[in-house]
């Protein structure tokens, strides 16, 4: 069975690859993943904040830190990243002289600052693609949601300029117009969108009174936002898509890239069974496509998105209205 896919044009055996995850951390885990069978692994992101943190001086750091100590602790300080600028590009070095997969390098921000410039760091490291993980709350009520989106526009386009790596976005599914920011981004140079990224979602310690920091994984519920988004998308815009949270079974892929998904990340069940759980993933995805008589996973591959589904209103309106009304009769 031929599962073969093309993403940010690379040619990949199969879809299924590491997300941005602590794996890449690892040198030992990121070889067992490879031998595992994985198609790629994406690197966790190099933080606009650490590189803030790099450029300012020990001096300033030591004498004003604790100055407003209840304020600046919410602000991330050095230790609290696993890498460094520097390590991160020589985890990068290292992590392509070890693996045969293509090495996915990622940056998350939300400006456009010096912090943009270590793009063209990340390719001389030897990474083969880059994902921009866009992380942009917009918590000041003076800025217009075009304002927004122009930012994020113009950050890509910059990136772009400074390296010739392939490009994805990493969007959250919160925008105003994400199908005409994803047209606006594939104008700017974008070569791939990855659905989703996760906003932390702070919760309150009624007994500390302070805000609760908890990491909670995905279950596979999660991947339902991003099927409508792909579906929406595929065929709608002349880039790479991935899909990203909420994939730990080989039905959770399947859906994905029926819905239009060139590639397929997984991290949070890696994280739980361990990164030999794609070849169990993989092995099972070309059991249920022979047995359902396709000839490859490019035959599936767009098949339930917008342009070819039957009901195409089930994603326009996420069948909003008859799941209303049943709940209605149920309750009566």
């Amino acid at each position: 069975m031929n599962l073969s896919t093309t993403y940010l044009g690379l040619k990949l055996p199969h879809p299924l690859m590491v997300g941005a995850s602590p794996i890449c951390d690892d040198l030992d885990l990121a070889r067992r993943a490879e031998d595992a069978g994985a198609a790629a692994i994406v690197m966790h992101s190099l933080f606009e904040e650490q590189l803030a943190l790099e450029n300012r001086t020990h001096e300033f750091i030591s004498t004003h830190g604790e100055s407003f100590a209840e304020a600046t602790s919410y602000l991330p300080r050095p230790h609290d990243f696993v890498l460094g600028p520097d390590a991160y590009l020589e985890q990068i070095s290292k992590l392509k002289r070890m693996l045969k997969i293509p090495v996915i390098a990622s940056l998350n921000g939300h400006t456009d600052s010096g912090w943009l410039r270590y793009a063209k760091l990340i390719e001389q490291a030897g990474a083969d693609a880059l994902e921009l993980n866009v992380y942009a709350v917009a918590h000041d009520p003076e800025l217009t949601s075009i304002e927004v989106e122009n930012g994020v526009v113009h950050m890509v386009e910059h990136v772009v300029r400074e390296t010739k790596l392939p490009c994805a976005v990493k969007l959250s599914p919160y925008w105003t117009t994400l199908t005409h920011l994803s047209r606006r981004l594939e104008q700017a140079g974008a070569k791939g969108l990855v659905l989703f990224n996760r906003f932390f979602q702070p919760d309150i310690d009624l007994e500390e009174l302070d805000v609760s920091l908890k990491l909670r994984l995905t279950d596979s519920p999660a991947l339902l936002i991003r099927l409508r988004w792909l579906a929406l998308l595929s065929g709608r815009v002349n880039v790479s898509l991935a899909a990203s949270g909420g994939v730990h079974t080989a039905a959770d892929a399947l859906k994905a890239v029926m819905a239009g998904a060139d590639g397929v990340q997984m991290v949070s069940a890696l994280l739980q069974r361990g990164p030999e759980h794609i070849r169990a993933v993989r092995a099972e995805l070309e059991r249920w496509l022979v047995e359902h008589e396709y000839d490859s996973l490019a035959q599936a591959k767009g098949s339930m998105n917008l342009a070819r589904s039957p009901n195409p209103e089930n994603y326009e309106r996420g069948n909003y209205v008859k799941i209303l009304q049943g709940y209605a009769r149920l309750v009566h």
